[in-house]
């Protein structure tokens, strides 16, 4: 059983700046997967594990808080609303934090809330390519959620494949072809591009795999990032050549880097290994941290351990 002592504690380790971010990462979903548990058991715990998480938005790393935004998004705790519409209205906030405020806005499926649709309309006119297209896409599954909600079971079917919560419905067409032309049509909406991404991803063939890694050539960085992503939860190693040259390019969006990197760690192998320990001290400190979390992931990957998120017995360690 946990109680608000050890939300307490996980959450003081989470802001605790001389831990190993690594560390501070592993913290993060432990909370994350607490919230969860907590919400199937109906516990009054599951706002304070939102505050406890929110906290570390003061951080100086916009990895970690960019996290911070994209746990709160998947938890579906919709406590967290009124955190992420202010981190996404905030003009001094990194625009990656930022984006994933907006991505976690439209993960919390919030289509009656006023105050989201109104924010997100608001900063879907965003200067910065990777707010006001997070938030456009985040408008248009609300809109989807919306128009679907008389028939939900069948509307959420689509998203069962994985665990994750994803920012577009997958598209019900089968065929790797006619997704790949919609994947790279930059004619279509991002959101219809994100649909297509997604159901390449629950086919998950070699061939579906190779698809997406031609969708790095789009000219939207938002949508090379999650490019990236979905690489990630496929972890694939026909897709290591393509996320070892995104990664490369220095002159890439570092959210673009820092999705290719933490992939690569998912994948684990000995190659993505010596591709992350290349970067460790990359001019770009997004990506020097995207690579310290993902080598500790790999170990992960690598290892016995039954799970990623072990920072309950961190917390019993330091109390022993």
């Amino acid at each position: 059983m946990t109680d608000e002592t050890t939300i307490e504690k996980l959450s003081s380790m989470l802001i605790d700046t001389t831990l190993p971010l690594k560390l501070r990462f592993r913290i993060l979903f432990t909370l994350k997967n607490l919230d969860s548990q907590g919400q199937q058991k109906k516990t009054e715990s599951v706002s304070n594990i939102v505050e406890a998480i929110a906290r570390a938005f003061k951080d100086t790393s916009a990895l970690l808080k960019h996290e911070c935004a994209y746990c709160l998004g998947q938890m579906g705790n919709t406590y967290a609303v009124d955190k992420l519409i202010q981190v996404l209205n905030d003009s001094n906030e990194d625009p990656m934090v930022r984006h994933e405020a907006g991505e976690a806005l439209g993960a919390l499926g919030c289509y009656e809330n006023q105050d989201v649709i109104d924010t997100l309309t608001k900063q879907s006119k965003n200067e910065r390519a990777e707010i006001s297209e997070t938030c456009q896409i985040a408008l248009d599954r609300l809109a989807w959620l919306r128009k679907t909600a008389p028939n939900e079971s069948s509307s959420h079917s689509t998203e069962k494949t994985f665990a994750t919560v994803d920012p577009a419905p997958a598209l019900t067409v089968t065929t790797i072809d006619e997704l790949k032309k919609i994947l790279l049509d930059e004619n279509q909406s991002l959101f219809e591009r994100y649909r297509a991404l997604f159901a390449l991803r629950n086919i998950a063939s070699d061939e579906a795999v190779l698809a997406i890694c031609e969708g790095f050539q789009a000219s939207s960085a938002l949508f090379r990032h999650e490019i990236a992503f979905v690489l990630g939860q496929l972890q694939s190693i026909s897709s290591v050549p393509a996320l070892r040259q995104q990664l490369s390019i220095v002159s890439e969006n570092y959210m673009v880097r820092h999705e290719c990197a933490e992939t690569l760690g998912s994948i684990g192998t000995a190659e993505c290994r010596h591709i992350l320990e290349t970067y460790l001290h990359d001019n770009e400190r997004v990506v020097r941290e995207s690579c310290e979390v993902a080598l500790d992931i790999s170990d992960y990957v690598n290892s016995a351990d039954f799970q990623y998120c072990n920072g309950l017995n961190l917390v019993e360690s330091e109390c022993c």
